[in-house]
């Protein structure tokens, strides 16, 4: 499971003195924490992995916003310090698919729908995330689709 690898991580980064590592894999567990405390759940669900990618998903892009923002405001060592844990949330989410395949999965996606304008973009998108949310970014596959049902 998703949640075993990110414990080993945090032991590992321990036993290797990896203090930024350490840090931002002790962020994830607490963001995990704090989502298991909002869904009321001592246990794990059985789709533990697709919510800990959930999550880990949601961390990275706040990162990005606050990277942009840390770049605007000329703060550079901050910036750096976001891309830092960036890289290391990233390490714990599965390959992401490149924009070539997105595509291609979107006109698949398209055609078995016989989407054919604007008003069907949340037939669209609602397959999309439904089948690959965790191999690729919403945001950007959002745009894609806007461009292909145009």
């Amino acid at each position: 499971m998703l949640r075993d690898s990110i414990k080993a991580a945090q032991i590992a980064a321990m036993k290797a003195g990896d203090k930024p590592r350490l840090a931002t894999v002790r962020l994830i567990l607490a963001k995990l924490k704090d989502r298991d405390i909002e869904l009321r759940t001592s246990e794990a669900p059985a789709d533990d992995d697709a919510m800990v990618i959930e999550v880990l998903q949601k961390m990275v892009k706040q990162r990005r916003e606050s990277i942009k923002l840390f770049e605007e405001g000329g703060r550079p060592e901050r910036a750096a310090e976001e891309q830092a844990e960036v890289e290391v949330i990233e390490t714990f989410l599965p390959a992401q698919m490149s924009e070539e395949e997105t595509k291609a999965k979107i006109e698949a996606i398209k055609a078995e729908v016989g989407a054919s304008g604007m008003k069907d973009m949340g037939k669209v998108m609602g397959l999309l995330k439904e089948r690959h949310a965790s191999e690729l970014d919403m945001g950007k596959a959002s745009g894609w689709v806007k461009a292909a049902l145009s």
